[in-house]
């Protein structure tokens, strides 16, 4: 066992059960912990914050509230689109998730609101968004991240969740300078 604590660049493992309303939402367990890099945001800021600091084997509960989650569920974040603009739309079924590209060819995910005969309404708000967060969490390993994993901004565990590869994370890391 190591005496490290939790700080900025560390990769860390965590095992967890995410409930929201009484449900549970999610949870990451021995045999796939969820790994991610400090500091790097690649979890949500209340609970990177509320690691801050913890050592292998602590075990601890916390609240989030959507401010330091997924944020405020934003009305305006829901888009209509005719349905002759979404190719396969005939196939399409409230409650998928759809890719749509604006016209400066980014592409963004949503989950289908309503479908009438003309439109197709699409809700671009996170799914937890608007939603206070309740973690059981223990942290399993701490390591020190290597160098590329401190210039891709994630351990390489997440590499599939940005893309299949470093172009894909790139071309992720320079739409998110633009916002």
């Amino acid at each position: 066992m190591t005496n490290q604590t939790i700080q900025d660049d560390k990769v860390v493992s965590l095992t967890y059960v995410l409930t929201v309303d009484g449900e549970e939402a999610s949870r990451a367990d021995a045999n796939e912990p969820l790994e991610y890099l400090h500091g790097a945001e690649n979890i949500v800021p209340g609970l990177e914050a509320a690691l801050t600091g913890k050592k292998v084997g602590d075990k601890f509960s916390v609240t989030i509230q959507p401010d330091d989650a997924y944020g405020e569920y934003d009305e305006d974040d829901i888009d209509e689109f005719p349905r002759n603009e979404i190719p396969g739309s005939e196939n399409l079924e409230i409650g998928m998730m759809v890719e749509i590209e604006d016209e400066d060819g980014y592409v963004d995910v949503g989950m289908i609101k309503e479908i009438t005969p003309e439109a197709i309404i699409v809700d671009f708000n996170a799914p937890l968004a608007g939603k206070t967060l309740h973690f059981d969490v223990q942290v399993v390993a701490i390591r020190e991240a290597d160098e590329e994993e401190l210039d891709h901004g994630h351990p390489h565990s997440l590499a599939g969740f940005y893309g299949e590869d470093d172009d894909d994370i790139d071309e992720y890391e320079d739409y998110e300078d633009e916002e």
